[in-house]
């Protein structure tokens, strides 16, 4: 998809928006840079997401948005690939450097489901570097995370927006079906705001970047990746 950035700024997340901390890829040493932040978003963006949260605190479930993670520089999109495909692997019983090519190749698709390629190309930006994409779940009131029925980040069929739909016609007082309706309030509360859920992930969102465009049928994305490499490493803008 083309891209014609509007030039909106990155700004940090508002403090009436959730964070989930101890962010988790900070917490892995993923390389930011200095002063970074990865609880930033492009300024509309930000504007739709407290839609969504106003929208969510209102809702008879009294629920609100939780930021699990936004901006990311394509420097940390490298190091989170890698891990995750290290990690794959290991709750497999593969060791990447001397298991079957084949075996670590399959890995390597799987995981490329879930996570971007961390391209430099400006023409071809992973979402989370344009600050128009973030990855939330819901929480109760008082800010405590509420079971979604799969964690963020989660490789397989279980992170799919509709996974347990089949389980919530069948057995709709389940917890399938508990954590199926969770879901789909997410969504039409992110959907409503503007955004457009990825088809693989339940918590990831977009606006503005080209999945979004791609999948709302739009021309062309708003944003592409945010600032010059330097920028993306978190040292200026």
């Amino acid at each position: 998809m083309p891209i014609s950035d509007c030039g909106e700024p990155l700004q940090e997340l508002p403090p009436q928006l959730l964070r989930l901390l101890p962010h988790p890829y900070v917490s892995l040493g993923a390389p930011y840079g200095a002063g970074a932040s990865p609880f930033r978003l492009r300024s509309g963006v930000i504007e739709r997401l407290l839609r969504a949260d106003r929208t969510l605190r209102g809702a008879p479930q009294a629920c609100r948005l939780a930021v699990f993670d936004a901006w990311r520089p394509v420097a940390v999109q490298g190091f989170m690939v890698a891990h995750a495909i290290a990690e794959e692997c290991r709750q497999r019983g593969l060791n990447p450097e001397g298991a079957d090519p084949a075996l670590v190749a399959m890995v390597r698709q799987e995981v490329a489901r879930f996570w971007a390629e961390p391209s430099l190309d400006p023409a071809t930006p992973p979402p989370h570097s344009t600050g128009a994409a973030v990855d939330l779940t819901l929480a109760d009131r008082d800010g405590r995370p509420l079971a979604m029925g799969g964690a963020i980040d989660a490789i397989g069929a279980v992170s799919e927006p509709d996974h347990y739909a089949v389980a919530a016609q069948t057995d709709p007082g389940s917890e399938a079906a508990l954590w199926h309706q969770r879901r789909d309030l997410l969504g039409a509360a992110m959907a409503e705001a503007g955004f457009a859920r990825h088809p693989n992930e339940w918590w990831h969102f977009s606006h503005g970047d080209q999945l979004w465009a791609w999948l709302q049928g739009e021309p062309q994305a708003h944003y592409g990746r945010w600032g010059a490499e330097g920028e993306g490493l978190g040292l200026s803008g």
